[in-house]
């Protein structure tokens, strides 16, 4: 953790919807001018595509139990995760690289789809390092990655919720067919288990969408549950200091579930975000500057 050089991750699973939370930081960096160095998770994968397609090949002819999955230590550079962020926090530096999905990405680097592109140096006198994928909050019997944020966001939606997402991204945005969506949830299981849902548990806050319409089926779910359709708790882990009536007065229909948890409607989650993320933002830039 650095009061000068400070840290916010964004943490949750594929599918999970953080792209969706990176939006409203990226809002209220526009909105207070900070400069933030931007990291992807995905750029900390192990392998490429083809690279991963033969590792798990490899790891399902061995008959291994736990498959290497892009959620586990086996795919991914934890410790340069760590590395990066302590890094960060001292000096204000370090390197990323950016793992290309698709052709759209790909033809400015003149690469294929699923490959790297070389590391580069951060930019300079930025503000932040803002980190969104699987791992910000990892942790290991040799790395720990939550020890160097400032402050560390969970996205997590219901499981069955989680998976109707991914089912739907994968299969419409990405060509995949539910049954192969299907086995890859299948194969991922023991490092979700291990190493994604424990995070939640270091996080300084979680946003969890919870539908209120039948998602019991996910893997014949025709649509994704809308905003309209859900609720979203917001549990802080230290809730010392939060104004909990101020938010109730400005979020519209929104309740405490318990003391530390705030329930708003889901229509309001991006309301919500930008009115809990903003002043924990602002604290953060206020200890900078006296550092």
């Amino acid at each position: 953790m650095s009061a000068k050089h400070p840290v916010i991750a964004i943490t949750g699973s594929s599918g999970a919807g953080t792209s969706t939370v990176k939006k409203s930081f990226e809002h209220i960096f526009r909105r207070e001018s900070i400069l933030a160095a931007v990291i992807e998770g995905d750029s900390f994968h192990k392998y490429d595509r083809e690279e991963m397609k033969k590792a798990i090949q490899a790891s399902e002819k061995a008959g291994v139990c736990e498959h290497i999955s892009h959620f586990g230590p086996e795919a991914n550079l934890f410790e340069d995760i760590e590395a990066l962020f302590k890094c960060y926090g001292e000096t204000g530096t370090g390197k990323r690289r950016y793992y290309l999905h698709n052709e759209a990405e790909a033809e400015p680097w003149k690469q294929k789809p699923g490959t790297f592109t070389p590391w580069e140096d951060l930019p300079q006198d930025t503000d932040f390092l803002f980190y969104e994928g699987l791992h910000g909050g990892v942790k290991t019997d040799t790395v720990d990655v939550a020890r160097h944020t400032d402050l560390l966001v969970g996205v997590v939606p219901t499981v069955n919720l989680e998976w109707i997402q991914k089912i739907h991204r994968d299969t419409s945005t990405r060509g995949y067919s539910v049954e192969a969506v299907t086995q890859t949830i299948l194969r991922r299981m023991y490092d979700y288990v291990h190493y994604i849902t424990p995070q939640f548990s270091r996080t300084h806050i979680n946003f969890q969408r919870v539908p209120v319409v039948d998602t019991s089926n996910p893997f014949i779910a025709r649509d994704i549950p809308t905003l309209d359709e859900s609720f979203v708790v917001i549990r802080y882990r230290d809730p010392h200091g939060v104004d909990f009536p101020y938010l109730l007065t400005m979020i519209h229909d929104s309740f405490m579930s318990r003391p530390n948890c705030l329930v708003v409607p889901g229509g309001k989650m991006e309301l919500a975000m930008q009115l809990v993320l903003t002043p924990l933002i602002l604290k953060l830039m206020e200890k900078r500057k006296k550092a």
